[in-house]
């Protein structure tokens, strides 16, 4: 009896362990927006647009200008608020949350990468990397630290003390990344990110981002027209006049 019990669960162990071999590694729903409305005026620019984003994926959102894309975003990202719906972050309802409970989770857990760096140009790059850390009561070395790290990382080691008009567009970009993780934050929203950038900084770029999902599970929401970086995601979704369209 104990040999037949022990066969059939070494069977069905091995079974599972094959099938889970061609799942999708992501451990479980991280965001998850349902129904999500938003009008300026008149305007309706979304239409209940659902989405679900697990850890460590890198996903993409395309679609024509004024698909809403850039708008769902900023909503997802807590920059803006919706007319209507839900937005679950690791069980928590960020759609609740206001003010400086709001602002401080944004800080904590979110990065952003816009099209355009949005460095501060008295700061040098160390110090416009450090900024959210410092903002988030962290220790001022420990955050100077990882700034450095983070910059060593992305090939700036010996650009750290340049101010960002001493620095070319892919190098800002890429102090603009480092920026977006000095926190660890849970996912990085990414607008656009390739948008100012010549074809070879922007091929960069791609490629760092899925270094940083394949070496730290880091996860990304990217708004994105570029077919190239879109093609390198774990998965695209498709927008148009306002919805989400199925796969």
């Amino acid at each position: 009896m104990e040999t037949t019990k022990s066969v059939y669960s070494t069977g069905f162990k091995g079974l599972f362990t094959g099938f889970a071999a061609f799942l999708p590694q992501i451990d479980f729903c991280m965001l998850i927006a349902r129904n999500i409305v938003k009008a300026y005026g008149d305007l309706q620019v979304l239409k209940g647009v659902g989405l679900e984003i697990g850890e460590g994926e890198v996903v993409s959102i395309v679609g024509s200008s004024g698909a809403g894309k850039s708008t769902l975003l900023h909503i997802l990202g807590t920059l803006d608020t919706p007319d209507a719906g839900e937005i679950i972050f690791d069980g928590k309802p960020l759609h609740t949350m206001r003010g400086s409970t709001l602002a401080k989770f944004r800080n904590d857990h979110i990065g952003f990468v816009f099209q355009f760096h949005h460095l501060l140009p008295e700061f040098t790059a160390v110090e416009n990397v450090c900024i959210p850390g410092w903002i988030a009561g962290r220790r001022k070395k420990d955050v100077e630290t990882r700034a450095l790290e983070l910059l060593t990382m992305l090939g700036l080691k010996d650009r750290t003390e340049n101010k960002p008009g001493m620095l070319s567009g892919g190098e800002q970009q890429r102090v603009a990344v480092a920026r977006a993780l000095i926190n660890n934050p849970r996912i990085v929203f990414a607008d656009e990110p390739t948008g100012n950038l010549d074809s070879a900084n922007a091929r960069y770029l791609h490629r760092l981002f899925m270094r940083l999902r394949d070496e730290f599970k880091q996860t990304f929401l990217i708004v994105t027209h570029n077919e190239e970086l879109a093609g390198m995601s774990d998965r695209i979704l498709h927008m148009k006049d306002g919805r989400m369209l199925e796969s």
